[in-house]
């Protein structure tokens, strides 16, 4: 899940993400069979495959797993048939919300997605109201003694990132998409290894939440998003103001 670019202000949303590591693993499966019937199993020349791999790397996904989403998806292993849908909506607190999925049932997404929003306090949105609100980039994430800035400017500039920044012994490094394959490239030859590693949506203005109600209501609505089979990531323009997300953390 993603809310906004302060990493360490949703620690607790990334603790309850590591218990789902089984959902986690199936939604990357899920990209790398897309990428795979797309483009080839030839990473070399397919850089979508190139790019699930490297998320998948970063997840600590085992190869077995990611060799047997290749076979799947050139047919090795049966016919696999996904269609990419992007539903948009608003939260609690007018947070804005998307929700990427990759399903075989179209109906069946849209239902459960519809679902979720109206029993979580959200209401679905028409196609470009939310998305308008983000733009696609480059994320890693790098946690520990490798997250310091000096450290990190002279590795990772040339390669493309845009904006680094570091707080807590936590890096949130953020470039273009086209960028994503060059910055993996730095840190894996420096044997530096990312937290997380993809290509996603980031918020262009976030919703500043002061109240722990609504905070506490935006959570379980993106929690209700993300279990769902078909949903890949769950992403919105919140920001929980840190006294807030101290106390849930202690929840």
């Amino acid at each position: 899940m993603s809310g906004h670019s302060k990493w360490a202000n949703i620690k607790h949303q990334k603790a309850a993400a590591d218990k789902k590591k089984g959902k986690i693993f199936s939604a990357l499966a899920k990209e790398i069979m897309v990428a795979a019937k797309n483009g080839g199993a030839d990473p070399n020349s397919n850089a979508k495959l190139r790019a699930a791999m490297t998320a998948a790397r970063a997840a600590n996904m085992p190869n077995t797993n990611v060799e047997r989403a290749i076979k799947k998806g050139i047919g090795e292993l049966g016919d696999v048939v996904f269609k990419e849908l992007m539903y948009e909506g608003y939260g609690p607190g007018g947070v804005a919300v998307l929700v990427d999925c990759l399903t075989d049932n179209t109906n069946r997404s849209s239902s459960e997605v519809r679902y979720a929003f109206d029993r979580n306090g959200g209401n679905m949105a028409g196609s470009g109201a939310v998305s308008r609100l983000f733009e696609r980039q480059s994320h890693f994430v790098i946690v520990g003694e490798n997250a310091d800035e000096d450290k990190l400017m002279d590795l990772v500039l040339d390669a493309g990132v845009e904006d680094l920044e570091v707080e807590d012994n936590v890096a949130e490094l953020w470039g273009p998409t086209d960028a994503f394959e060059s910055i993996a490239k730095v840190l894996e030859e420096a044997g530096i290894s990312s937290e997380e590693a993809g290509v996603i949506r980031r918020p262009l203005t976030t919703v500043n939440i002061t109240d722990a109600d609504t905070a506490r209501q935006i959570m379980r609505l993106v929690d209700k998003l993300e279990e769902l089979d078909d949903v890949q990531s769950v992403t919105a323009n919140y920001e929980i103001d840190d006294s807030i997300a101290d106390a849930l953390d202690e929840e």
